[in-house]
């Protein structure tokens, strides 16, 4: 029987415990305040639900990502990147990213990015724990992605494209400002072709639980015993190479 969480303090199940099929579905209920979302970053879930559903929270296995120097940047890439006339921004439109992510793509009109999760990670972008790089060409705003900030470690959340490869253009600036300014690892939750082809592989739950416990140890998180208290989280040095760069 799938765990339903309702205590204010948020107390997931070890993530072990997760279903094969659904693969990873570990629990239901609680919230998605700044105190449920970090718990559940540094310990490897992260809800994932429709609007029909209450909260999901998952830890599949295994699990995909990305190393900063394994990101592949194929020649066509580095010749948008040179000559595209991209110019990249760090946290100045949070909320235009996020829904771009949430539009219906193809034949799809559903979104796992409800008014629920818009909200939430907006407020964690107003709280400097997740954070939003923007690729622009000729003024306007024609991709990027979103995601959450730990230390060394950005779990990516989505990511949009509204010319060709301006996705990538964003993952490509992120891993480079991680790969040059100490960042380790991007979480990219689930398999997909696409991040394959750009260098993300699969790992089992239990190695990438095991990163989590090295680069971000429980030291470097403050907890208050209030719930609707922010807590503090490591700092991404990494992130100003990325604000820097937009205000070149």
């Amino acid at each position: 029987m799938l765990p339903w969480l309702s205590s204010p303090h948020p107390n997931f199940p070890p993530t072990q415990a997760a279903l094969d099929s659904p693969n990873g579905l570990l629990a239901a209920g609680g919230e998605l305040s700044p105190v449920w979302l970090v718990e559940a970053y540094r310990q490897g879930i992260f809800p994932w639900f429709s609007d029909d559903d209450p909260i999901l929270w998952w830890s599949p296995d295994p699990r995909m990502i990305l190393l900063p120097e394994q990101f592949k940047q194929r020649r066509s890439l580095t010749k948008r990147l040179r000559h595209g006339g991209f110019h990249i921004t760090l946290d100045q439109h949070f909320d235009q990213v996020i829904q771009a992510c949430a539009a219906p793509r193809g034949e799809d009109n559903g979104t796992w990015i409800t008014d629920e999760m818009r909200d939430a990670y907006c407020l964690l972008n107003d709280l400097g724990i997740a954070h939003s790089i923007e690729v622009h060409q000729h003024g306007q705003l024609v991709g990027g992605l979103y995601g959450v900030a730990m230390g060394p470690v950005f779990f990516g959340e989505s990511m949009f494209s509204r010319a060709p490869d301006a996705s990538k253009v964003a993952l490509a600036h992120l891993a480079s400002a991680m790969r040059e300014n100490g960042g380790k690892l991007i979480d990219c939750q689930m398999h997909t072709p696409h991040l394959a082809s750009l260098g993300a592989i699969t790992v089992a739950r239990e190695a990438f639980i095991n990163y989590l416990k090295n680069w971000l140890p429980d030291k470097a998180f403050t907890f208050t015993a209030s719930p609707t208290e922010t807590p503090t989280v490591p700092a991404s040095l990494w992130l100003q190479a990325i604000a820097t760069e937009g205000n070149a």
